[in-house]
């Protein structure tokens, strides 16, 4: 069994420096990100979409569509749709895996990297306005 979070104000494990946010925070949080990703006309991803996204850039390499399925506990055909539109924005490529020709490997791309940067800079200022500091 999981260990309860510990209570709001506190810091959240894995990140001591970092308190946890009440939900209502949180919420705000997510949708100041949002509205500001719109106003930068950045790409519109589906929340699968961006977890794929995230799960690529965040989790170490290889990653590969059964891989990316298992993980992310979505059906091989939403992840390859999923590849497909993050493909076409140039976020991920595939490549053949040298060691099994038969499966294709999805990698970060300088393109998804300079996105990802710039929306975490997003979610970092939404934070800090949000903290008042």
């Amino acid at each position: 069994m999981a260990a309860p979070p510990p209570p709001p104000g506190r810091p959240a494990a894995g990140f001591p420096n970092v308190p946890l946010l009440q939900p209502s925070q949180a919420l705000t949080l997510w949708h100041t990100v949002l509205v500001s990703g719109l106003n930068r006309a950045l790409p519109d991803l589906t929340t699968r979409q961006f977890a794929l996204f995230l799960e690529v850039y965040l989790a170490p390499p290889p990653h590969t569509v059964r891989g990316l399925a298992k993980t992310l506990n979505m059906s091989k055909p939403a992840v390859t749709r999923a590849v497909d539109r993050l493909e076409k924005l140039e976020f991920v490529r595939r490549k053949t895996d040298e060691q099994d020709k038969r499966s294709v490997l999805v990698q970060r791309s300088v393109k998804g990297s300079v996105f990802l940067r710039e929306f975490a800079d997003m979610a970092s200022d939404a934070s800090r306005r949000l903290g008042g500091s």
